[in-house]
């Protein structure tokens, strides 16, 4: 594998292509439906609706908002591949049904993990599925998993993690030898064979890289989409939002021209598909009216990438907090997890008067045997985790919540706090962590923070508590 850096110049110039411009593409377009395995594809856009549950009610409710496209929270990444494929169905059948009445347009997107862990070709495979029993064929599925804010691109078919001033490929890095979702690829073709077990070939996957985004036009693109042979996949360059703004152009026109897409997609793409510009981080002065004086913040740390543990690390050398840790064997021994629980929530509850308080589970991280037995104790750590968090907010209600991880980002929201309905007010650093305003539930009123395991440097974590005990 080619591990030598691309230098700069080695790329064609940018073309650039304004938000605006995608924006009014979007004028009568489908509606989209972002089906996000975890909670961190909201962080790089504002003002969207997010669900956590998915009856036709819950749909209804996003529908009527006037925005281009909505996230449903279905946390699939945590789920086994029976269980996941179940839950798309589920919420795809749900949306088609409540979108039915008004005749709304939609097209769906599975948002997956920019370094390529998730459930996939199932989750793009249920989709289709239900789509083309109600609506017609699926033309093509668009690979797009770039993360241009955290340095996640793609670039001659490779899909690579941004380090310093090097660019590694993903296959490289520690995300690619994740217990549930490992894989050997780089090159996004040969990823999708190998993911699909040689179901879908790499000869059969179209990459459009960026000396066709760049130097071509939008006819040009929408060629290369419709060319595209039935069911293909089309993975897609990119190293900049424009590039992903170039190929939504076409992929709009396609779309409007009657082709039928599903989409697996990183947070980029979310930006790009409802035409919105890279946001700086959310003001103060919003910040101030969401988040309340005079009291102390919850974070819940459930991530075990070597990146959280140094943030960790960083905020304890920055301020001062307290540490309230779960110890993973004693919650997996039934005849201790209880009362390990009980004593990790009134010290958490006692310490919130005066502090910021981490809980966290500990540093070591226990996998299974195999895939499904890793998937098991990662499901009873992080209910474990969530069953604290949820009994500490009850006993003393905190002034903020940080959830930092996917997983536990979805499970904060759901199990902890029970948000159904909220809005992403937006993001904390520049196109990372962001910001739910929860409208229902117990949680109303409550900021909560979203915060993927493997993103920012080591001191975002400390950063981000700044910037909410700030105002």
């Amino acid at each position: 594998m080619n591990t030598t850096p691309l230098p700069p110049q080695a790329l064609p110039p940018v073309r650039t292509v304004s938000a605006a411009q995608v924006r009014q593409a979007l004028a009568g377009a489908r509606r989209v439906v972002f089906l996000d395995d975890d909670p961190t594809g909201t962080q790089t856009v504002r003002d969207l609706p997010v669900l956590t549950r998915w009856s036709v009610e819950d749909i209804r409710w996003a529908l009527r908002q006037e925005t281009a496209g909505f996230f449903v929270l279905t946390n699939t990444r945590s789920l086994p591949p029976r269980d996941a494929a179940k839950r798309n169905r589920e919420v795809v059948e749900a949306c088609l049904q409540a979108a039915e009445p008004d005749g709304t347009r939609l097209v769906f997107a599975s948002r997956g993990d920019s370094t390529l862990r998730g459930h996939f070709p199932l989750e793009t495979d249920v989709i289709g599925q239900v789509v083309t029993a109600r609506t017609g064929a699926v033309d093509v599925v668009v690979l797009a998993p770039a993360y241009t804010d955290a340095g996640r691109v793609t670039i001659n078919g490779v899909h690579w993690l941004r380090t310093g001033g090097n660019l590694l490929p993903v296959a490289d890095s520690e995300f690619a030898r994740d217990a549930t979702f490992g894989y050997r690829s780089s090159r996004l073709a040969d990823w999708v064979a190998e993911k699909s077990a040689g179901r879908i070939p790499a000869g059969q996957v179209t990459e459009v890289t960026l000396d066709v985004i760049r130097d071509g036009t939008t006819e040009d693109l929408h060629e290369r989409l419709t060319r595209a042979g039935a069911g293909r996949v089309v993975a897609l360059d990119a190293a900049e939002d424009d590039d992903l703004r170039a190929a939504v152009l076409a992929i709009l026109a396609a779309e409007d021209a009657g082709r039928n897409f599903v989409y697996r997609i990183g947070p980029s793409f979310v930006r790009a598909r409802v035409g919105q510009e890279a946001h700086p981080p959310l003001e103060d002065p919003i910040l101030k009216a969401l988040v309340p004086r005079g009291g102390h913040g919850l974070v819940v740390v459930g991530s075990h990438v070597a990146l959280t543990s140094r943030q960790l690390a960083k905020l304890a050398e920055r301020r001062r907090h307290v540490s309230v840790q779960l110890d993973v064997p004693t919650l997996l021994d039934s005849d201790r997890a209880e009362n390990h629980l009980r004593d990790a929530v009134a010290t958490a509850a006692a310490a919130l008067a005066d502090d910021l308080v981490v809980l966290s589970t500990s540093r070591h991280l226990v996998t299974g045997d195999n895939e499904t037995s890793s998937l098991d104790i990662a499901r009873t750590v992080s209910a474990a985790l969530t069953e604290t968090a949820g009994r500490v907010v009850a006993a003393r209600r905190p002034a903020f919540v940080v959830a930092k991880g996917g997983i536990t980002s979805s499970d904060v929201a759901t199990e902890s706090l029970g948000i159904d309905r909220a809005w992403v007010r937006g993001s904390l650093l520049p196109g990372i962590v962001s910001l739910w305003e929860p409208v229902s539930g117990p949680a109303v009123g409550l900021p909560y923070v979203v915060f993927a395991g493997n993103v920012g440097d080591e001191d975002s974590l400390a950063d981000v508590i700044d910037r909410l005990e700030a105002p």
